[in-house]
């Protein structure tokens, strides 16, 4: 048996690209918490999760 000597092959990157960034908040964090109020607001009754989230959703995106 032989053995080879391959060298592991590189992972390509995008060094050459330059990529600027935009800090913004953690949207989904911000809307998980608009969304807990409501529900908060409801006294925690089942059912009415979805309808929190989107309503937080549609809220934060005004």
């Amino acid at each position: 048996m032989t053995a080879t000597n391959k060298k592991p092959e590189q992972k390509k990157t995008n060094s050459d690209k330059v990529y600027s960034t935009i800090c913004l908040p953690d949207h989904d964090a911000r809307i998980a918490e608009l969304a807990y109020y409501k529900s908060e607001k409801r006294k925690f009754a089942l059912g009415y999760e979805l309808n929190d989230w989107l309503e937080a959703e549609q809220e934060y995106l005004l």
